[in-house]
């Protein structure tokens, strides 16, 4: 495959403009605030919290630490370039918990969804909100308070210009373009925005209790995509749009991208050299990892292994096929794998397929060369005709679990009591790297989180809403020992639409809080010590 050459003028934006240059500025006491969010019908009918308060267990593991972004558990909405689900810090023990939620929504017709969570060194946090009616906004939040410190306007999806005009909401998950994003070693914010374009923000501290977000650099890759994309004057152009998926940083400093039709690339921050390829006919709605060795990115039709020759064009390394099905299951985008790659130590890296009947999740060997198969597990998990995954694996010592998001298409999934199949089921590689056996299943409904485990206490943090005769829509963090699978306790934090993470993340912040994305804004979770 041959990729062309060009370099990108780097553009220092240095004044504000309506485009969203620059950043719209908040005063600390909080104004502009939208408000705490609200409970739907039915709170006094559900089942509180239950379970008891767990003690710190720490799990033994390993990554290397990617130098070129900022710590792990605050530089990604993956915890880290390996795509873990993992985070150093510990979390909710179930201790007195405190439960907080803000809304962000500034239409009570339209949802203003965080789809990412990092926090910076100063221990403030950044969130990626959305919603139909308004631009994507960066926000700078208080993480005790929930309250927003600074904003910042990112461009409009397509697909959301597509969905306001045919009335069809369900086109607003068609891509994934503008939702990831990462810290990098110096506190900046590098995000793909939905205009094809890669950004880099920093975030300044003006005067007491006044932040701004400002952007240092932006990086057009519109020469290099299909960029007839709709737009609020056009919502169905004639021609080809290929958003930009995510963007992600290597080992070497080098950025690397991906787009929805399958086209990789890198760009040199310094130079704006720009270098491509193309996997034709394949797609790419996930974000991707990488390690020491090398990115990893996964299509609708295979998982790739890739590096960035002298010249900064991605060359393959290996690609692995695995089974993709025949059909795009309820609570997956696309006919292929729903996983970001996720890597464990320095041998591995797994993902889900989309087989029928069954799911598996797939375990391979991440060297170059290898004896015998790249495949180290073909594992089946869930049960026959009920499983597909949307979310990445969580990846931690020799294990690996995964959510089951079967059936989840909408709010309406978990409405009027209602809920999804549920389950969580950890792997576990044996020591001579021959192959995986279940660990555990947990019963746990959980439709869609991504799901989060401290590395520190040993608990991996989940989302779920269970099944109701009364038609109580409960939502609670549930908190499940990586060890052994049980469920130690549930903390409920609200009912209703409200409350609904709808594919966002679970996040633990530096004091041990754990912050939930939902359908209206944030919800933070914590132990509330002097009680």
């Amino acid at each position: 495959m041959k990729s062309p050459t060009s370099k990108l003028r780097r553009v220092a934006t240095l004044a504000a403009s309506a485009a969203g240059a620059a950043a719209l500025v908040l005063a600390g006491t909080g104004a502009a605030q939208a408000g705490p969010l609200l409970s739907g019908p039915g709170p006094s009918r559900a089942p509180g919290s239950t379970g008891r308060p767990a003690s710190p267990h720490a799990v033994p593991g390993s990554e290397v630490h990617n130098p070129f972004m900022a710590q792990d558990g605050r530089s990604a909405m993956h915890g880290d370039s390996y795509a873990s689900n993992t985070q150093p810090q510990g979390g909710p023990l179930g201790r007195h918990p405190g439960v907080t939620g803000s809304s962000k929504v500034t239409d009570p017709k339209d949802p203003a969804q965080c789809a990412t969570a990092t926090f910076l060194r100063n221990g403030l946090m950044v969130l990626n909100c959305g919603g139909a009616s308004h631009h994507p906004t960066l926000r700078l939040e208080d993480p005790a308070t929930l309250k927003d410190l600074a904003s910042y306007p990112l461009p409009v999806r397509p697909s959301t210009y597509q969905a306001a005009a045919t009335g069809n909401p369900a086109l607003m998950f068609s891509d994934t373009s503008g939702s990831y994003y990462y810290l990098d070693n110096r506190d900046r914010i590098v995000i793909a925005s939905a205009d094809q374009h890669i950004q880099r923000l920093t975030v300044n501290h003006i005067s007491s209790g006044r932040w701004e977000f400002k952007q240092s650099d932006n990086w057009d890759l519109r020469p290099y995509l299909s960029h007839t994309c709709a737009t609020a004057a056009d919502p169905d152009p004639k021609g080809e749009c290929d958003p930009v998926t995510a963007v992600q940083v290597d080992y070497q400093g080098l950025m690397w991208w991906v787009s929805d039709h399958g086209r990789v690339g890198t760009v040199d921050a310094d130079t704006g050299t720009v270098r491509t390829v193309d996997l034709h006919g394949e797609q790419i709605e996930n974000s991707f990892s990488t390690g020491p060795d090398g990115a990893f990115i996964a299509t609708d039709h295979a998982l790739y292994k890739m590096h960035a020759g002298p010249d900064g064009t991605p060359r393959t390394d290996w690609r692995e096929t695995y089974d993709r099905g025949t059909r795009t299951k309820p609570g997956q985008i696309n006919q292929g794998t729903g996983a970001t790659p996720a890597l464990l130590g320095n041998k591995y890296a797994g993902i889900t397929d989309n087989a029928d009947p069954r799911m598996h999740v797939l375990v391979y060997r991440r060297g170059n060369h290898v004896n015998g198969n790249r495949l180290v597990c073909s594992v089946p998990v869930f049960r026959p005709g009920a499983g597909a995954t949307e979310n990445s694996l969580t990846a931690w010592g020799n294990g690996f679990s995964v959510e089951n998001d079967y059936g989840y298409t909408s709010t309406k999934s978990t409405q009027g009591g209602r809920s999804t199949p549920g389950g969580i089921t950890k792997i576990e590689v044996n020591k001579a790297g021959t192959g995986c056996k279940v660990a555990w299943t947990s019963k746990e409904q959980s439709p869609t989180v991504v799901t989060k485990l401290s590395r520190s206490n040993g608990l991996l943090y989940a989302y779920s809403k269970p099944e109701s005769s009364k038609g109580v829509d409960a939502w609670y963090l549930s908190a499940i020992d990586w060890r052994t699978g049980k469920t130690r306790f549930r903390i409920l934090t609200g009912t209703g639409d409200a409350y609904n993470n709808n594919w966002s993340p679970i996040t633990l912040g530096p004091d041990g809080s754990a912050y939930i994305s939902t359908y209206s804004g944030i919800v933070r979770v914590h132990d509330r010590t002097g009680r």
